[in-house]
């Protein structure tokens, strides 16, 4: 467990993890450190972080509420109907339930809070004047669809022999070595289809509509265009590809379905009686704050590489605030930043 303390001055944040100033994981950092990146990783699938929740709803969904794949040879409303209903009722539990705990019932104050201030009502600048409904509907009508579509052309893939099936008893070191790179490809493709939707006019078409949200809580992680919905699924399509088990491509879309509302809490953690789970993301908070830093993940060197990384410090505001200024002054016409 990551502990965390109140950050100074309360001007800038509420909260912050103790972890700041952030760094990239061991493996994302050179020289590379191999026992340091092992236990690092290691912890990102212990029972108190996201990661392993995500796992056991994969293998709970195949197991149970994945309709059986000799239906899916063709098309049909009824057995793609009971996955966008399971995907619906999924996110209304997960999103709605973290959502009136820490921002309804205020179950935990702003203990671990990042950043103080309401989420906004009576604001033009979300569909129906409210940061919440709006942030409702793009996730309800949009992202649970288009990720439980994506879902649908998979299993139709496996059923008509497009997509190659494994299994653990006959490919136990694939099966257990995709497992374990089933996030980091999340990452890879987070990072750069991330990136080019903050290139114009992409940004202002579609990734805009994400950026209305400069304080987040639950809701907010799939509020977007659903153009954008498309590309945040798009990497499960990579099991077209390469041999899998229906679990890895669950996987992967739980790492959006359920990562998407638990990484955008707004809160370090969630704290219920003595139970603790890791939520936070506070690399991601400091992009929705800057706009123009860390497009990735700590997981992958990108942000680093490519000189937008912000380590949470005042003195990454300075850095974020110089880089944005180079920016502005080699193109006239850049896309204008979000104020705080």
């Amino acid at each position: 467990m990551t502990d965390a303390v109140p950050n100074t001055p309360r001007s800038r944040w509420n909260f912050v993890p103790r972890d700041v100033p952030l760094r990239h994981a061991p493996y994302a950092e050179w020289p590379l450190r191999p026992m340091a990146g092992l236990a690092y990783y290691l912890r990102t699938w212990l029972p108190d972080a996201p990661r392993f929740w995500f796992l056991v709803a994969a293998i709970v969904i195949w197991t149970w509420f994945t309709p059986d794949l000799e239906r899916a040879v063709t098309f049909q409303f009824d057995w793609m109907f009971e996955i966008w209903l399971r995907d619906f009722i999924l996110v209304l539990v997960v999103a709605g339930g973290l959502h009136l705990w820490l921002h309804g019932f205020r179950g935990q104050g702003d203990d671990g809070r990042y950043d103080g201030r309401p989420l906004a009502r009576k604001s033009r600048v979300f569909h129906f004047n409210d940061q919440v409904l709006d942030n409702m509907f793009w996730t309800l009508a949009s992202s649970v669809p288009i990720g439980a579509l994506t879902e649908c052309l998979m299993w139709w893939a496996y059923a008509n022999g497009y997509a190659t099936m494994i299994t653990l008893t006959e490919n136990p070191v694939w099966f257990i070595a995709l497992m374990i790179l089933v996030p980091l490809w999340g990452g890879f493709h987070f990072y750069w289809y991330h990136r080019l939707f903050h290139v114009e006019p992409l940004y202002r078409w579609w990734h805009s509509w994400h950026h209305k949200n400069i304080n987040v809580g639950p809701w907010s992680g799939h509020a977007m265009h659903p153009v954008e919905h498309v590309g945040l699924y798009s990497d499960s399509l990579i099991y077209l590809l390469i041999p899998a088990h229906p679990v890895h491509v669950l996987m992967q879309i739980m790492l959006h379905t359920l990562g998407g509302p638990v990484s955008h809490t707004g809160y370090d953690e969630v704290r219920v009686g003595g139970a603790r789970l890791r939520v936070g993301d506070f690399f991601h908070q400091l992009h929705h704050r800057y706009f123009d830093c860390n497009y990735g993940v700590l997981e992958m060197p990108w942000d680093r590489m490519f000189g937008s990384f912000h380590d949470g410090t005042p003195e990454g505001d300075a850095l974020i605030a110089e880089r944005r200024r180079r920016m502005q002054a080699e193109k006239s016409d850049v896309a204008p930043t979000a104020a705080e």
